[in-house]
């Protein structure tokens, strides 16, 4: 079983157990993430009523911090110089449990009972339209005059 879960912006595929780095969540204890998707063997919740029972809980395990980023911005012949720099820091978590919240069994009761679908009326032959009458051309205009040059 696996997930995808979205959380700063970016979408993880987690599963159990596994640890990553995500956007700083700027919390400690236990987490909550949004699943997008959950994937149990051959059943897909993709929908957002078939997600609403479904979670993915996580524990964070600390901070961390991402690589150096230098950055320098001039303009030529001004004196105009800039340094800068950036270090993203990150949130580790490790996935403690997916749950698709019985949406897996719902939904296999659900085919269980449905009768098989109707089959369709058979379509109708299209039907030619009539051609449509043409629109009158619009009227051209008279030419402009011409004006005497300047002198």
């Amino acid at each position: 079983m696996y997930a995808v879960i979205s959380s700063g912006g970016k979408q993880y595929r987690v599963e159990e157990g596994q640890q990553l780095a995500v956007e700083r969540l700027g919390t400690a204890g236990e987490v909550d993430l949004a699943p997008v998707l959950v994937v149990d063997g051959d059943h897909v919740l993709a929908t957002p009523d078939q997600l609403a029972a479904a979670s993915v809980r996580a524990r964070v395990i600390g901070d961390s911090r991402g690589p150096k980023i230098d950055g320098f911005t001039y303009k030529p012949k001004t004196n105009q110089r800039r340094r800068w720099g950036h270090r993203q820091r990150y949130s580790l978590i490790e996935i403690t449990t997916i749950s698709s919240g019985g949406a897996r069994r719902a939904s296999a009761q659900r085919a269980a009972t449905d009768e098989p679908a109707e089959t369709a009326p058979p379509k109708k032959a299209p039907t030619k339209k009539a051609p449509a009458a043409k629109k009158a051309a619009p009227a051209k205009k008279a030419p402009a005059k011409k004006r005497p040059a300047k002198k």
